[in-house]
Parts: C-alpha cells; sequence; structure tokens
C-alpha cells in the first residue's frame, strides 16, 4: 500500500513539477514499469540529445531502490553497452548509498548529473574511461557522433517498431572508430558517484 500511494504521489510531482530536462510516465499496462526521458544538457557531447530510460519499481519500494537503464545506446564511461548505469544511488547499501528518503525524480537528476560529470575513475567501459581521461577530444567526438546517431529527433522518429521494442538488439557498435568495448562485468566495482542530497 505504501509503495502504491508513494509512486502515485511521485508521478503526479513528475508530472506536475518535473525537474529540468526530465520526463517520466507510467506504462498504462504495468503499475511498476515507468518510461523516462533525460534531455541532454547544453555544453555537453549529449546536447540537443533525447535519452529514453527504462525504470522498473521493485515490490519493496522505497526500500528497495528502482532498476533504471538507457534504453537509448550512449557513449559514456559509466554506461554499458547495456544501459546498465554504474550510480552509487542505485544501490543499497553498504556498497551503494539508496535511502528511502530518495526518489525517482532524485534518482533521473543524479543519472541527468552523471551524463554531465562523468566519473572515470569508476567506469563500467574501460577503454571509454581512458579516452576520456587521455584522450578527451576524441571522447567528446565519439559522444557527438553517438547521440546524433542515436538520440537525436530524427533518430527516433526513423526507429523501426522492432527497434523500438528491443532497443537491447540494436547494434550500437557498427563503426569501429565509435565502437564500445565491455571491459570486465563487475558492475558491483561503482563506488563513487555524483550523489543529490534531500
Amino acid at each position: 500500500m505504501q509503495r502504491t500511494s508513494r509512486l502515485r504521489r511521485e508521478l503526479h510531482l513528475l508530472t506536475t513539477e518535473p525537474p529540468p530536462g526530465i520526463t517520466c510516465w507510467q506504462n498504462e499496462n504495468h503499475s511498476d514499469y515507468l518510461r523516462a526521458q533525460i534531455l541532454g544538457s547544453a555544453d555537453t557531447p549529449y546536447e540537443k540529445g533525447v535519452f529514453d530510460l527504462e525504470v522498473v519499481v521493485p515490490l519493496r519500494y522505497p526500500f528497495e531502490p528502482p532498476k533504471m537503464r538507457f534504453l537509448t545506446p550512449i557513449y559514456h564511461p559509466n554506461i554499458d553497452s547495456s544501459g546498465r548505469i554504474c550510480l552509487d544511488v542505485l544501490r543499497l547499501p553498504p556498497k551503494g548509498a539508496w535511502r528511502p528518503s530518495l526518489n525517482i525524480a532524485t534518482l533521473l537528476t543524479s543519472i541527468q548529473m552523471l551524463m554531465n560529470e562523468p566519473n572515470p575513475d569508476d567506469p563500467l567501459m574501460a577503454d571509454i574511461s581512458s579516452e576520456y581521461k587521455y584522450n578527451k577530444q576524441a571522447f567528446l567526438r565519439n559522444a557527438r557522433q553517438w547521440t546524433e546517431k542515436y538520440a537525436s529527433q530524427t533518430t527516433m522518429t526513423s526507429k523501426t517498431p522492432d527497434e523500438e521494442n528491443h532497443p537491447s538488439e540494436a547494434n550500437p557498435s557498427k563503426d569501429s572508430d565509435t565502437s564500445q568495448k565491455r571491459k570486465g562485468n563487475n558492475v558491483s566495482g561503482c563506488s563513487k558517484k555524483p550523489r543529490l542530497e534531500t
């Protein structure tokens, strides 16, 4: 009951007073499955991009954090090719920083901040992290190319229905100069991430 009423309040606030550049809505058929969009911020390689996210609210919410992942491919050291996000507020303590006082809007804002300020010292994608640290111009160029290819408004309208329903099957690594290579599966190694206090 607490989960349902809290989720209803949060969705109402997200509809009436959304954080800047963020939208979130409920799937008509599933109350625990939400979709969100984050607009790429100005002066970042993600500028003018629209990034879709999946939000799955667990039964134990708010005592357990929602599961969030990017549906739109993004070139980022803390987001892997499956859309998983390395952010401490998305995990329970002791390795994570989730608290029941946090909410979905806070998480989406934290993800938006992570997009603006990657943490290359605690990456999911080691090759992109290395590029970010040692060849930032190449990182910016590749991130812009991915944004134009996968997150621009014209890209979104030209997606086939199959790509829309199965975004993880889309292969973002067609261009060899912008391909992401998975370096390890240790998602739990993520620890230091930007965090919003409520």
